[in-house]
């Protein structure tokens, strides 16, 4: 399963509280922190959350080529792990 930009910029855009990127079944989904405990999202793997995605940018604006560069980053991680 591979991150890619759009997935972090769907994560950057969300208005949902405490926003997490996750892999579940095989699909990644932006999802609030306290979804995690439902049903539907209980096992999913926890890629990053939008405070962590931040906090990894060099200024307040993001470019492309720092989510490209991030997605690579966090895709290769998840391959590492088996996701």
């Amino acid at each position: 399963m591979t991150i890619n930009d759009d997935d972090l910029r769907r994560l950057l855009d969300s208005d949902l509280p405490d926003a997490t990127l996750v892999l579940v079944e095989g699909r990644a989904e932006v999802v609030a922190a306290r979804d995690l405990d439902t049903d539907e999202f209980r096992g999913a793997l926890q890629v990053t959350t939008r405070e962590d995605l931040r906090s990894r940018f060099a200024g307040p604006d993001v470019t492309g080529p720092e989510l490209r560069w991030i997605a690579a980053t966090l895709g290769s991680t998840v391959d590492n792990l088996g996701g």
